[in-house]
């Protein structure tokens, strides 16, 4: 694989928006996965995440095989915790929660995440972490123990963004959550877009095509979509 980094760098630089189909291990069944796979191939999907807030399941390994047997996309980890490291895959979100106050999600996490990624070949790239208010407690506020930071306070929004940038961190993941009801809101994005040299990740509460679009034109430069394509595998097969 590629340098993934490098890749995103080149696609912003060339304003070419990039789409990330998220899979969660403990929503997926492996004996139907060929479907779901052939599903991604067929969309415009650039990337596959895999990962989530708990991952209680042992699959981990035998679903990112799986996917790269059927599949070409880079596989990239999207954990919530260190349990969640596979060395099948291509690369890691090393992610730090910066808008909450946990340090466990600031830097413990990653503390022990150190021993297992350094027996690994995986591509790790710092991502700055950014919960968003949307409308309800999602999966990332309970496991994390943190709020999220207020929808309608763009502006601390962007100073948040911007201190992950300061602090090295090469991506920024402006995020309401899985099953969020409100998606980020579409000034926070712009707002954060034109703040912030580094590439910007958005996910959470898109529920269609529309949805999409408006987000990469307010200037999200990756789109995670996890909960719409679970709830309906032909979602991008919609006219909306």
């Amino acid at each position: 694989m590629k340098n993934l980094y490098s890749q995103i760098l080149q696609s912003k630089l060339e304003n070419e928006k990039l789409l990330a189909i998220l899979l969660d291990p403990d929503k997926i069944n492996l004996n139907n996965v060929e479907i779901v796979i052939e599903k991604i191939n067929q969309s415009p999907a650039t990337h596959i995440f895999i990962g989530g807030s708990l991952v209680e399941n042992n699959i981990l390994d035998e679903l990112i095989i799986k996917v790269k047997q059927n599949c070409n996309l880079p596989v990239v980890l999207f954990p919530g915790n260190p349990s969640q490291i596979s060395g099948q895959a291509d690369g890691i979100l090393f992610l730090s929660l910066i808008s909450g106050r946990n340090p466990d999600f600031l830097i413990e996490h990653q503390v022990q995440a150190v021993p297992i990624l350094k027996k690994t070949q995986l591509e790790i790239i710092s991502t700055g972490y950014i919960l968003i208010e949307s409308g309800t407690k999602t999966a990332v506020e309970r496991v994390s123990k943190t709020k999220p930071l207020d929808r309608n306070n763009i502006e601390y929004a962007v100073q948040t963004a911007q201190a992950g940038e300061l602090l090295g961190n090469k991506l920024i993941y402006l995020e309401a959550g899985s099953g969020a009801k409100q998606a980020v809101p579409l000034e926070m994005i712009q707002k954060v877009a034109q703040n912030i040299k580094i590439p910007l990740l958005v996910g959470g509460g898109i529920v269609d095509l529309l949805g999409i679009q408006k987000a990469y034109d307010s200037g999200a430069d990756i789109v995670v979509i996890g909960t719409a394509f679970e709830n309906n595998i032909d979602f991008f097969n919609q006219n909306t």
